[in-house]
């Protein structure tokens, strides 16, 4: 379509509308792929970022949700990051922001995979990136910005520029990829909670803040993960419409 020729409903039409699914193997393939970038270290390293991206800004809608004030967000190259908020430092407000962080990637995963299953493959790669819009207005680092406007730009070329195949499996892999890697995080903070490594760790501040111990919150982050891992991946797993394969000789049917 030219771009010069689209109008307003054109273009709402197209965000809105449904799209064919796409083949097994294709889900089958970016699953795998996606499995694959959680457990490869260096790839990991790099693919992390969007979890963190995921993560703060979960803290940070959440703030503004409960009334806190937001001051900004800050995004760091070892994928680390820190989203700041002002308002009562206990009560239920902090209580929920803390909560967030490690829960908003596995249900966004899940989230995505409604919208998938619903056949809105357009309509997600466009929330992915109102999301991103959203995100970008409150953070506070250069690093921040480079990998909120990197995400955002891959996003919108796959959306604008890619053939419905290439939307479809891009729009795939960024379901799995958040169902699967939101156990790591998990895995990870509690290995450094066992060293003494992280003192003021979500679940820690959770801790402090209800007197439930910081392994009962990790658990709560796991299972989160795991149960939306699950859900998700059972909406995004299609019925295989596998070739017959012919008879064996002596075969009988019954």
């Amino acid at each position: 379509m030219d771009v010069d020729d689209i109008s307003i409903t054109d273009l709402w039409d197209r965000v809105t509308g449904t799209q064919p699914d796409p083949p097994w193997w294709l889900v089958a393939l970016v699953g795998l792929v996606a499995l694959g970038a959680v457990l490869h270290g260096p790839t990991w390293r790099v693919a992390r970022n969007t979890v963190t991206i995921a993560h703060e800004g979960g803290h940070a809608l959440v703030a503004l949700l409960t009334g806190r004030k937001l001051d900004g967000i800050k995004l760091h190259s070892d994928t680390s990051g820190v989203t700041v908020s002002r308002g009562k430092p206990h009560g239920p407000g902090m209580i929920f922001t803390a909560l967030a962080g490690y829960v908003t990637p596995p249900l966004l995963g899940l989230f995505f995979a409604l919208l998938l299953a619903a056949g809105r493959i357009t309509l997600m790669l466009w929330f992915s990136l109102a999301l991103l819009g959203a995100m970008l207005i409150m953070i506070r680092n250069a690093y921040g910005v480079l990998s909120v406007v990197a995400t955002g730009a891959i996003v919108f070329a796959v959306s604008w520029l890619g053939s419905a195949e290439v939307q479809a499996g891009f729009a795939y892999l960024a379901a799995w990829f958040l169902l699967f890697a939101a156990t790591r995080p998990v895995i990870e903070l509690q290995r450094m909670r066992s060293r003494h490594m992280a003192p003021s760790s979500d679940a820690d501040q959770l801790a402090h803040l209800t007197g439930v111990p910081g392994l009962a919150w990790v658990g709560l982050f796991g299972a989160t993960a795991l149960l939306a891992l699950l859900a998700g991946g059972a909406l995004l797993v299609p019925d295989a419409d596998l070739p017959d394969l012919p008879g064996l000789p002596g075969q009988a049917d019954f």
